[in-house]
């Protein structure tokens, strides 16, 4: 019984170490840009918005953009495909 009580606590502190640990490294929202579909063109994102910064008829101008914006902010852009899957990263972060 003895064994079940500490095999039980180690899995608790285990649990709180890994759960403080995560709360601790929350950084808030990021200024990283995404260049996506969208519509019959490409679109700027913030990374964890729901609305579009900018939409641009060729990939390149949206890409063009989203670097501006990511080289404000040390930031990352992220260029995805036409179905969605990620093209390329380029990281602007000083």
């Amino acid at each position: 019984m003895a064994k079940g009580k500490s095999w039980l606590r180690t899995l608790i502190e285990l649990l709180e170490v890994f759960f403080n640990s995560s709360q601790k490294s929350q950084r808030g929202r990021t200024w990283h840009q995404h260049v996506v579909p969208y519509e019959e063109g490409w679109a700027v994102r913030r990374e964890g918005n729901k609305r579009i910064t900018s939409k641009h008829r060729k990939q390149s101008t949206a890409i063009r953009k989203a670097k501006s914006v990511a080289r404000k902010y040390k930031a990352d852009v992220i260029i995805h495909r036409a179905n969605g899957g990620i093209r390329d990263r380029i990281s602007y972060d000083d």
